[in-house]
């Protein structure tokens, strides 16, 4: 089997009886009440110049990134799965499925992997996502919504001498393992599936140590093949 390899109050309505109040007096309120607008108005402009220095200083990620990574017409080609392969089989000898999009803001790319005809029990998934507007390094660091609601509790741990960052996801069952690299304006997603890590499927056993290696070994070659 596969082991592991990060109010309460009261409102008063009653309304006091409105007294008559000498002209002088109400002068002198409405003079009082005309400072909070300055205050105000003061408050507005320096928060605006903060905002306005705050995009001074993250200026570089607000702007479109540097892409170091060519578009790929065909994933699947260029993501061998060599390592992974090793420990599955040959996750090509079922026809791949690959996908692509080239929206203006991100181009995106997507190969999915299994290693048997009919019901898979090892699938591996690639996507490659080329930023073109805006650095992706604000938002990396965020996991899926549907990554919580579909795994549970995840481990999640920083993989060093790897792109900008990287982070390896595993699920508390340990049947799903997620590499996320960051680099040069694009981000690669390599994950496995399993249903079990014992033999099957003429396969043989695994452990997560093994897998994760495997999915550092293989995003590492293919962020080389894509290489600008």
């Amino acid at each position: 089997m596969i082991t592991d390899p990060e109010l309460d109050a009261e409102w008063d309505t009653a309304e006091p009886a409105e007294v008559a109040e000498p002209l002088a007096s109400r002068e002198r309120a409405a003079a009082g009440t005309a400072r909070p607008w300055l205050w105000a108005l003061g408050g507005v402009v320096v928060a605006s110049a903060v905002w306005a220095g705050g995009l001074y200083v993250f200026g570089d990620r607000l702007a479109a990134p540097t892409v170091s990574y060519r578009a790929t017409k065909n994933l699947c080609e260029d993501f061998k799965a060599r390592t992974l392969g090793g420990l599955a089989g040959d996750l090509h000898k079922k026809r791949p499925m690959n996908q692509e999009s080239n929206h203006p803001a991100v181009y995106g790319a997507a190969c999915v992997l299994n290693n048997v005809d009919g019901m898979p029990d090892f699938i591996v998934s690639a996507q490659v996502d080329l930023h073109k507007k805006v650095d992706p390094s604000t938002e990396f660091e965020v996991p899926p919504l549907g990554e919580m609601a579909n795994t549970g509790d995840v481990r999640r741990e920083a993989v060093p001498d790897l792109g900008e960052d990287a982070v390896m996801t595993t699920s508390a069952v340990g049947q799903l393992q997620k590499l996320k690299v960051l680099d040069g304006g694009a981000v690669f997603t390599v994950e496995v599936w399993a249903s079990t890590f014992e033999e099957k499927n003429d396969r043989p056993a695994t452990d997560a140590t093994a897998v994760q290696a495997a999915l550092i070994e293989d995003t590492r070659e293919l962020m080389a093949a894509l290489k600008d």
